[in-house]
């Protein structure tokens, strides 16, 4: 579930609520009953798990490296 920010119009208090996407806005402040607004948020962060490269970390292990065919013929390796 996201947690939304919501600051109230009358008191200035601001809190978070954690609330369903399908759940509608709350409007009336738990502090002193004013009104309240959703804040727009940053929104959750990039996160990278493991070192972040393809090669390291998802590449199937069994596969062979691809031969570049220009690099072998310089190395005279024409087949």
């Amino acid at each position: 579930m996201p947690t939304y920010d919501y600051k109230c119009t009358n008191c200035g208090h601001t809190f978070e609520l954690f609330q369903k996407f399908s759940d509608l806005p709350i409007t009336v402040c738990p502090q002193c009953g004013g009104a309240v607004k959703r804040l727009i948020g940053p929104g959750a962060g990039t996160i990278f798990k493991g070192s972040g490269f393809y090669q390291t970390d998802y590449k199937n292990k069994s596969s062979k490296p691809a031969v570049d065919k220009k690099t072998s013929e310089k190395k005279g390796n024409n087949k």
